[in-house]
């Protein structure tokens, strides 16, 4: 039987290789800082690097991307050509990442044939907010042309009782260690440990095919046994993840049904996260209008939730923890938006859904996403603002929320801030 995820073929680069300077940050990161990219480009210089076989994000709408993505392509070919990487056997890569608290996780691959990105997607591995398409074209002309790729694609599965990818931390002095290095611009510190393919791996493999299991899904989700199973959800770098399947989409109608079971850019590596991961904090993002009249708000908002047969009103307190309730300020007011009989699984569908369509009926309000609640105070004082405090997103419930109402919307939760995001280090082949 094929698994969903799977070993891999791995790319590390050579022990010569200065591993602080290879690794850097996802591309995604930082994009409104170029100076911190400015940074690692000096650090890292002209040594080998993953820096060298990426575009980050911050200068992917230059007049010269075409000319950095065609670099990349050349790069990635000398890297291969001049031997920089070691084949590993196949096998997956236990690793640690300490930023503070230590990430466990498992880096594997994942077969994309089993991915789907599109709203009210059913597949196994889906993502977890929704994916904004017209993002993909310019990170597809970097995956094209590409012959290896280096993801930072983080996966999540939904183990509360840390049986798959906590045990093999705990015995982690009895696999190979493949690195132990101190991640640049404060990046924390990143140990690996390589485990071959084995009754190990083979075991591992079939307990998160377990995940996928309708009778186990059932009854961990309260749901029916033919709702769709859900064992993987993208957290990071799911435009990423969609960009291998556009390029995958587009690739395989050129190959045989032979060529189309294995080829290397049907599957990508990723890590694997428990959402349970004692270092994994899920931080709200809360909401802020400008240049709103809040009174038509309001009233907006108790028309919409009744023609979704839902009872929308403003209190000062909460008054029921069933209802899905939002503490608000304003410069000169301070209360509670409820909303009972939602139609919604997670509070934040509820309010977003909402929002989301009150800005296209008022074009000139503007919305913004806020970490912390001292800033959205600070911003909801000013004249015609308003701010909204978002729920915590309890980890039960994000798994959840993806099963019951299709993927969150965007900005629903903060998985950690830039500088714990992966950082580059494990590739592997797209092509023959």
């Amino acid at each position: 039987m094929k698994h969903c995820a799977n070993t891999a073929h791995i790319l590390m680069p050579k022990s010569n290789i200065d591993l602080h300077k290879w690794a850097v940050v996802a591309c995604d990161q930082y994009t409104s800082q170029p100076d911190y990219w400015a940074k690692t480009a000096d650090i890292v210089g002209d040594n080998i690097s993953s820096l060298h076989l990426i575009l980050p994000e911050v200068y992917l709408e230059k007049e010269n991307t075409s000319e950095k993505i065609k670099k990349i392509h050349n790069t990635m070919n000398e890297y291969i050509q001049n031997n920089i990487f070691s084949a590993l056997p196949e096998g997956m890569m236990l690793i640690a990442r300490d930023t503070g608290k230590i990430r466990k996780g498992l880096v594997l691959q994942f077969d994309l044939e089993e991915y789907d990105y599109k709203l009210g997607s059913k597949s196994k591995i889906r993502p977890t907010e929704k994916t904004v398409e017209e993002r993909i074209p310019p990170r597809l002309a970097v995956r094209d042309g590409a012959s290896i790729e280096i993801p930072h694609i983080m996966i999540m599965i939904d183990d509360p009782d840390r049986k798959i990818i906590e045990p093999l931390y705990e015995k982690r002095d009895t696999f190979s260690k493949l690195y132990d290095v101190e991640l640049m611009q404060n990046g924390g510190h990143l140990t690996g440990w390589f485990i071959p393919k084995s009754v190990e791996t083979e075991n591992i493999l079939n307990m998160l095919d377990n995940l996928a299991n309708a009778e186990i899904f059932a009854q961990k989700y309260n749901t029916s046994l033919d709702t769709p199973v859900l064992p993987f959800a993208v957290g990071d770098g799911n435009h990423s993840m969609a960009t291998a399947k556009a390029y995958w989409e587009k690739i395989k109608h050129t190959l045989s049904e032979d060529e189309k079971l294995n080829h290397p850019a049907r599957f990508i590596l990723a890590e694997l996260v428990n959402i349970h991961d004692e270092s994994i904090i899920i931080e709200p993002i809360h909401r802020i209008l400008f240049d709103v009249d809040i009174e038509n708000l309001f009233e907006s908002a108790v028309k919409f939730f009744e023609s979704k047969n839902a009872k929308c009103k403003i209190a000062n307190s909460i008054e029921n923890q069933n209802s899905h309730a939002f503490p608000f300020e304003t410069k000169n007011k301070k209360g509670v938006l409820i909303i009972e009989n939602s139609p919604y699984a997670l509070p934040i569908a509820s309010i977003q859904t909402f929002l989301d369509e009150y800005i296209i009926q008022n074009p000139n309000t503007k919305i913004d996403y806020i970490h912390g609640d001292d800033v959205l105070s600070e911003l909801a004082a000013n004249d015609n603002s308003i701010g909204f405090f978002m729920p915590t997103l309890k980890k039960d419930d994000l798994f959840k929320g993806v099963i019951f109402d299709g993927v969150l919307p965007r900005k629903t939760f903060s998985m950690g801030d830039a500088r714990e995001k992966r950082f580059y280090m494990e590739a592997k082949m797209i092509v023959k």
